[in-house]
């Protein structure tokens, strides 16, 4: 249809929704990367569908809290043992066969479980060895997936597709408990173990669509000794790659996982229950979506800006301390959500870059080891902080992760490049302000009130 503007002339026709976000980020462009990022989509929803229907029909079945804690150990703890050697194998093997594999073994222990429950023949070691084989799958299909990632979006749309996954995948951890809930009081708990084994058939006929000729070829790894210790050696060497996953590391053991704090927010601070605690938990979701976005259109950031972001997230956390009125905590958590996954897509894509492809899957599982590791202690030190010291007391703590590997990292950055903090004050009349940009050491300094770093001379 031909629209016709105020003047008689006919203006040409608006593009279509497709061809908008094509523009917007053009990795959508690519065939193979939507099927691979449908998979995603799917697979993550489904995911966390069965998770909590997992957790629950422990509890009914034992009564024990601890072994809903041994049930989620199971599906966690492989990866912290296994995903280094999930690494290697993602660098020798295929790495869509690889996904397809897992995503077949995923489905098949979902509908054992799922007719098990059915059937009424389920028990509690059933649940548990599912949670284990899922736990062993993990280890394999989370460093393959993101190794998988550039082959598939191209190398150069890197950074849009690891925004776009993180949106995806912060979606699916909304979406997938909401349905959850609702199908497990409505039905019961196998309808969601029956629509994870779905997903995963669906997730390897997509795997299977996407054609080998459009990937970006990675050599393969041949099989030899010291593969392991090759990626250590490498990550250690490479700037770009160390400083990532130190500050992931830091950021990690507090400063990423809120649910415990929040929910210790909402039951001793803002008196709220389980509302206040879905609506502080949707607030960081949302700025997360909005911060994964807006960090795909966004240059990528190097280790300095990166060391700012981290900083930001420990400040945000610093302010919500403080508060203790729902609409301004509200505010900070969204802006938290922001920053933090900003931070998160700039630091996993600079490490997608910068590592040699041949690698790829070994570097990439240990920063993924360094994040869960991180994380898994996260949960038992601020949730005994929330316990003795009360919610504010946790989330200072929580920042405090943050702040000590922006300080650290920053102080390093700063020693190796040969810099150090310099103070030149001029006069100017009206601008009070203090500047921070680095300068050389012989460069004149021009008018104003600044905090420089230059480059020591001499002795130092």
């Amino acid at each position: 249809m031909t629209v016709t503007s105020t003047h008689g002339a006919p203006s040409a026709p608006r593009p279509s929704l497709r061809r908008r976000a094509v523009a917007a980020y053009p990795v959508l462009g690519r065939r193979g990367y939507r099927r691979y990022a449908a998979t995603i989509a799917i697979v993550n929803t489904s995911g966390w569908m069965q998770r909590i229907a997992q957790d629950w029909l422990v509890l009914e079945l034992t009564g024990s809290v601890a072994m809903v804690g041994l049930t989620v150990a199971l599906q966690l703890g492989p990866i912290l043992f296994l995903g280094m050697w999930g690494g290697v194998l993602a660098d020798r093997r295929s790495k869509r066969r690889l996904l397809m594999l897992s995503h077949a073994v995923g489905g098949t222990a979902s509908l054992t479980l799922a007719v098990l429950v059915l059937g009424g023949w389920v028990a509690g070691w059933h649940v548990l060895l599912a949670a284990l084989v899922l736990g062993l799958v993990t280890a394999v299909d989370v460093p393959t997936r993101e190794a998988f990632l550039p082959e598939v979006a191209g190398t150069a749309n890197v950074r849009q597709a690891v925004a776009l996954n993180t949106t995806i995948l912060q979606c699916g951890a909304l979406l997938g408990p909401a349905l959850a809930g609702v199908s497990i009081a409505l039905l019961g708990n196998a309808p969601a173990f029956v629509t994870n084994a779905v997903a995963q058939v669906v997730a390897v006929l997509l795997l299977a669509r996407i054609e080998p000729a459009g990937l970006e070829t990675v050599p393969r790894l041949e099989r030899s000794r010291g593969q392991l210790v090759e990626a250590a050696r490498y990550a250690r060497a490479t700037p770009h790659v160390l400083w990532p996953v130190v500050l992931i590391g830091f950021v990690s053991i507090t400063g990423i996982n809120l649910a415990t704090v929040l929910a210790a927010y909402a039951d001793d601070v803002l008196r709220s229950g389980a509302s206040g605690y879905s609506q502080l938990t949707a607030a960081v979701a949302a700025g997360a979506v909005l911060g994964s976005i807006c960090a795909g259109r966004w240059g990528q950031p190097g280790l300095r800006r990166l060391v700012y972001l981290v900083l930001g997230v420990a400040l945000l956390l610093l302010v919500a301390s403080r508060l203790s009125a729902a609409p301004g905590l509200l505010v900070v958590m969204a802006a938290f959500g922001f920053v933090a996954n900003v931070y998160l897509v700039g630091s996993m894509s600079l490490v997608q870059a910068s590592v040699w492809p041949h690698l790829r899957g070994r570097v990439l599982a240990l920063y993924t080891l360094v994040c869960v590791a991180a994380q898994a202690a996260s949960g038992l030190l601020v949730g005994a902080v929330a316990q003795a010291h009360g919610a504010p007391a946790a989330m200072v703590v929580s920042a405090a992760g943050p702040l000590t590997g922006a300080v650290v990292v920053g102080l390093c950055l700063a020693r190796l490049r040969g810099l150090r903090p310099t103070l030149v004050l001029r006069d100017r009349p009206g601008r009070g302000w203090v500047y921070i940009r680095p300068v050389a050491a012989s460069t004149a300094v021009d008018a104003g009130s600044s905090l420089v770093l230059s480059r020591p001379t001499g002795d130092g």
